[in-house]
């Protein structure tokens, strides 16, 4: 069975069901039901027309539920509306989905949330993960979204800002996650710069370009991870760098500054070093300083106590730091890399193994737990 398949037909499939009047709670229980009898019948019986069986059986499967249900008796006359069958149009509507999720009835971050499950094909975990709350605290959230939407007929899609959010939310899972979306990410981004001249978005692919020109170095042959400063720079790709940096150029000029050009501007900033030690610290952390004025953002204040460290030494770090929660993801693993550059390798030992237990994947637990080992046996740097 082919998965990737069927993960890049589901957008599709569940934009024309919701086109041809099925409310998105309800189509997108249909399209789940078909990929479920794909899975199926497709080993012994794969159609010529993969999505136009998608689309045909989740249809049914929509009206069979809507003729189920006595409140929706007015959708019985969607029977005369049936698909006749035949291949279904080749058209990507994924980007328009996306548009579709970013509903003026919800939040954006109900929004953001609901597009990542349904669209995106993010676990509930996953998403917690990327707003910092407890998975059961996001499951509720997603299922008052689904509850807010259902019924309701998307002629009023979201607007860009929402839309951003989840596509560099879906870029991030994908880029440190358990599941590939990077590259569909940058797709879609892609696209959306191509027919909307935003500033923000020209400065979310350039963000996205720079990332992933580093993504073949970020892990060893063996699956751990390898930190910036130890990446081979010599194997970033450098035509992606280019385009990102070129792209991110034509947006600054434009003088209309947003999150996403500031953290493109970093990730510039450190494509350009030719190596680790002649990065342009006391720049980033200008951009970091532009970034939290304008998201007031904790974990963009956790990266500019890395920033301060390495542009003013380890103490100005740590008292940066000590500013902040120390219950924010990641704080424990900033404060024993900061601890272990001032000299004190006993409390980053300590700090390294405490990250490790809290660390949200396991490349990043094996590298954390392996820094502890490296100061708990005396090596040092």
């Amino acid at each position: 069975m082919d998965e990737a398949l069927l993960r890049s037909l589901t957008p599709s499939v569940l934009a024309i069901l919701v086109r041809r009047g099925a409310d998105f709670a309800a189509a997108e229980d249909a399209v789940q039901d078909a990929l479920i009898e794909a899975v199926r019948v497709w080993p012994a019986d794969r159609p010529r027309d993969p999505k136009g069986w998608l689309v045909t059986v989740a249809w049914r499967r929509f009206l069979d539920a809507t003729r189920a249900d006595a409140a929706r008796r007015r959708r019985e006359d969607l029977v005369d509306e049936e698909p006749a069958p035949g291949p279904a149009p080749a058209v990507d509507d994924t980007l328009q989905l996306y548009f579709l999720c970013a509903h003026p009835s919800l939040t954006p971050s109900s929004a953001v949330a609901l597009t990542l499950r349904a669209v995106g094909g993010l676990t509930t975990r996953q998403i917690a993960q990327a707003y910092l709350v407890p998975e059961a605290t996001m499951a509720q959230r997603i299922s008052r979204a689904k509850r807010t939407v259902s019924g309701v007929q998307f002629d009023r899609p979201g607007d860009v800002a929402t839309v951003l959010r989840v596509l560099y939310l879906v870029f991030n899972e994908g880029y440190s996650g358990d599941v590939d979306l990077a590259a569909e990410a940058i797709r879609l981004t892609r696209q959306l710069a191509a027919t909307i001249d935003h500033p923000e978005v020209a400065g979310l692919l350039a963000l996205m370009l720079l990332h992933h020109a580093r993504r073949a170095t970020r892990t060893a042959a063996d699956g751990s991870l390898v930190p910036l400063a130890e990446q081979d720079r010599i194997r970033w790709d450098t035509a992606s760098i280019a385009e990102g940096v070129e792209i991110l150029q034509a947006a600054l000029a434009r003088d209309r500054l947003g999150e996403f050009q500031a953290q493109a501007a970093i990730a510039a900033l450190h494509a350009d070093a030719p190596t680790a030690e002649k990065t342009d610290w006391v720049q980033i952390v200008e951009w970091y300083d532009e970034l939290a004025r304008l998201t007031d953002s904790p974990v963009v204040r956790l990266n500019r106590a890395v920033a301060i460290g390495e542009a003013d030494g380890p103490r100005a770090g740590l008292a940066a730091l000590a500013a902040l929660n120390d219950s924010l993801p990641r704080h424990a693993a900033v404060a024993a890399y900061l601890h272990e550059r001032d000299g004190d390798l006993t409390t980053a030992a300590r700090l390294y193994a405490e990250a490790a237990q809290k660390a949200p994947n396991l490349a990043e637990r094996d590298y954390l737990t392996r820094q502890a080992a490296r100061l708990n046996t005396g090596r040092g740097r």
